[in-house]
Order: structure tokens, then sequence, then C-alpha cells
């Protein structure tokens, strides 16, 4: 067992989901016709009808799951990442059945079946997967299963991915050394050296079994890497390439072919494709009615509330820079007392602030002042979820204040986001803060706004810097 799962780690996945897809089916089967827990188990088709559907599943399940990634190299993948494309998976496997069963027109096959298919599946799979995942690591860490990998240049990025390999040893990388033009030999970083310079690594490469050669070159050295490339590809020996101004682009960053010419996109923005664009702007719409709807008593007792403790309007409109760097006008409860616009643009709200009503320091500590957003959301204004939007002479000041800053503007602003469920929110870092939001342009999914919601819902409502 220790032995295949060494040799080949993948098929033993690929043998391990097929495994696994098989248990859960026949599980919900029993579930759903041997006992009385999802309802009465009155059968109108015979268990070998459901049996001969394997012949379908499995390969179809396999399938799916090799489009989704999950029999990539898995050495450095994370959990979480490997658990959303399994969920994603069986998401898609789901429908496609129910599609088939729809096509061959059969009635009677239990949906609720595969509903209880999809979690047992998703879950038995989560868990074999990292048993196994513990078991391929034990072994990695030891002398198993392991890659041989050479650098190719001593820089920044040259560190790091150093550093990456060193404090990870379940990844099952042992580094060689580097090679380097201008640092002397026998310079160490964490223990690995500077072995020898780059004309070297002909000769280096034939009397050692080098498995994969990383190019980790300073900006400065860039003019010898066609050479290092056609060197490496003689050899036929999988080669790397870590940019050292990994700093400036992102970790997804976004390629396109322009007729052949290789182009990098320095910002990987996942809502500029339309189809994104569109399943979320669905999400925002039908969300903030399902939301206007279940907190319109809350609004009414805030609206009652504002009138009672402070004469003024109910409604606060202040403008906010958005998407694109367009101004809008966005809503809130109003919480202070009527100021006159030099006042209003003061600055944030600060503990104690006197301009505060008594009502309004609840309804900003309960977040209840920005419900009337969800009708910016409708108008297109903000999203659900994403960067919270900031008032024009802020952003003024923290564009020349604050690297990157100004990317948070190409997706709607948002209701709630990355930052304010990680705790950036009101008197806290802004750098903090932009680093939440740029992790969330750049990391976008339907799972990570759902996830968002979740945790504002138990996190984000009441906050002890909202003031």
């Amino acid at each position: 067992m220790n032995n295949y799962l060494q040799k080949h780690p993948n098929t033993f996945f690929v043998v391990l989901d097929a495994i696994v897809v098989i248990i859960s089916y026949l599980l919900a089967w029993v579930l759903r016709f041997m006992t009385s827990l999802f309802g009465e188990p009155v059968r109108t088709l015979q268990f070998n009808y459901y049996a001969r559907f394997l012949f379908i599943i499995v390969p179809l399940f396999l399938i799916i799951y090799c489009v989704f990634r999950l029999y990539s190299s898995g050495r450095t993948h994370g959990i979480r990442r490997e658990a959303g494309n399994i969920l994603q998976a069986n998401a898609v496997g789901i429908l496609i059945l129910i599609l088939v069963l729809y096509i061959i027109k059969q009635p009677h096959f239990a949906r609720n079946m595969l509903v209880i298919f999809f979690i047992l599946n998703v879950l038995l799979d989560f868990l074999f997967r990292n048993l196994a995942r513990a078991m391929v690591n034990r072994l990695r860490t030891g002398e198993f299963n392991r890659k041989t990998v050479l650098l190719v240049g001593y820089s920044t990025s040259a560190e790091e991915y150093i550093s990456r390999l060193v404090t990870n040893p379940q990844w099952g990388y042992n580094i060689f050394g580097i090679l380097d033009d201008t640092m002397d030999i026998g310079t160490e970083y964490m223990g690995i050296k500077v072995i020898g310079r780059i004309n070297n690594l002909v000769s280096l490469l034939e009397i050692n079994t080098i498995d994969e050669i990383a190019i980790t070159m300073g900006l400065n050295e860039y003019y010898k890497l066609e050479s290092i490339v056609a060197l490496t590809e003689k050899s036929g020996v999988h080669t790397m390439f870590i940019p050292d101004y990994y700093n400036i682009i992102p970790t997804k960053p976004y390629t396109e072919d322009l007729q052949g010419l290789p182009v990098v996109n320095i910002r990987y923005v996942p809502l500029n494709n339309p189809l994104s664009a569109f399943i979320k702007r669905a999400m925002d719409i039908v969300g903030s009615l399902i939301c206007i709807v279940l907190f319109s008593p809350v609004m009414l007792a805030a609206v009652i509330g504002i009138k009672i403790t402070s004469p003024g309007p109910v409604i606060f409109r202040q403008i906010r820079v958005g998407r694109h760097n367009r101004e809008f006008e966005m809503y809130k409860f109003r919480s202070m007392k009527i100021q006159s616009e030099e006042e209003e643009k003061k600055g944030w709200t600060t503990k104690d602030d006197p301009r505060v009503t008594k009502f309004g320091s609840f309804i900003r500590k309960t977040s209840i002042d920005e419900l009337p957003q969800l009708f910016n959301v409708i108008k297109g204004d903000m999203s659900l979820v994403g960067p919270r939007p900031e008032r024009p002479q802020f952003v003024e000041q923290f564009r020349e204040s604050i690297p990157r800053y100004m990317v948070k503007h190409q997706v709607r602003p948002g209701m709630t986001g990355w930052a304010q469920v990680n705790g950036y929110r009101g008197d806290t870092s802004i750098r903090k803060r932009i680093d939440c939001d740029l992790y969330y342009i750049e990391n976008w999914t339907v799972g990570l706004d759902i996830k968002i919601l979740f945790l504002t819902v138990f996190k984000g409502f009441v906050n002890k810097n909202a003031y």
C-alpha cells in the first residue's frame, strides 16, 4: 500500500474516488429505501435498476473530478481548495444526473436519494482523501516519492521559494542547491548553498539526478532566461519559472494569447468574466430583495426610532466612490445630528463622537444603519459583497499613500466584505483592509461570497470598531 502510494499517488486517488462514489451511492440507497429517515421507503424501481446507474455515475464523476483538477499534482494544494473543488464537482455531477433522468423521462428514480448521495459523497471523499493525503505526506516527509529541485539564480523569489519548501517537508522536495553568477560560492540561505555558476548547469545535470529546475533569477539577469530555458529543455528536466516580480503580479495572473504573443495582465479579476459578473449580479438582486422583505420590520423600527430621538431626515445620503472610480449616492439610516456640509466632511467617526445620537450609536454598532444600502444594490451601485466604498476625499488621500489602493475600484463596492468579516472595519488598518480587498478581488467565487455573507451574520453585524 505505502509503496504504491509513493509511486502512483494520482492513480491511487482515482481508484479511491471510484470506491468512495460506489460506497456513497449504495449507502444512499440503503438510507433512502431501507430506513425511514428520509420518508416512507416506498420503492417503485428495483435495486438492480439503481445499481446499473453506477456504470454511468462512476466514470462520469471521475471525468468531472479530472476537469476540476482533483488529479493534478497535489503536493502543494491546500485543504480548503481541494474541499471547494470536491463540492463544485459533485454539484455539477448531480445536476448532470438529474438532466439525464429528465432526458430519458424517468420520473420514478428517487431524486432525494441523489441529494443523500451528494452529501455522503462530498463528506466521504473529503475524509478519505485527507486520510490518504496524510499518509502520502508522511511518506514524503521521509525519503519516499521525493523530488530533487535545482535553483538557477539567487534572488528574493529564490529565498521565498526555499523558505516555503523547507518549512513544508510534507511537499516532498529536496533542494540540491543554487547556481548563481553574482553570489559567492558557499553563500547559504536556510541551509541551502550556492554550489556553482549558471554555466555549470549542463555538466551538473549530466552527473546528478535532478527532477525539477526552478529559474529564480533576479530581474537584472533576465537576459539569460532564453539560453537557460534552451539548456534545461535539452536535458528533458521539468522547468519552472518563479518571477522575481511576484510582489507585482498576483498568484493568479490572467494570461491572454494575442495571436501567439502571451499577454500577462497585472491583475486577475474573475468578475471581468461576463458569466461570473452575471451570476454575481443575479445573486445581488435576488439576495437584496429577500433581505428587504426579511429586514423590513427592523427597518421600520429604525425609522420610528430616528424620528422619535432626533429631528431631521431618516435617510442620510453620502457621495462615495464606486466601480470604475464613479461616484454614487450611498444610503444609510441617519445616525448623527444634522450637520453642515463642512462638518460632515470633518473626518471619520471616532469613539464617543458627539455628533452621533444615542439611537444612532445603537444602529451603528449593530449595522442597522447600513440596511438602506440594499436599495443601492438593486440600483446596481453596490453589491452585497465587495470592498467597502470610501468618500472622494479619502480616496484621493489613500491613492497616493497606500500601494494598490485604487485596484479595489475594479469591482462594485459591497455592503460587507472580506475585510469586514476579518475585523478590519471602522478605525482599523487601511493597509490590511486593502490586502483583504485585493484577496477578494483576485479570488472571487460564488462560494467565497456565500462564506462572507455567512460570516457577516455571526461576526459582522455587531462590531466594536463601529462608532
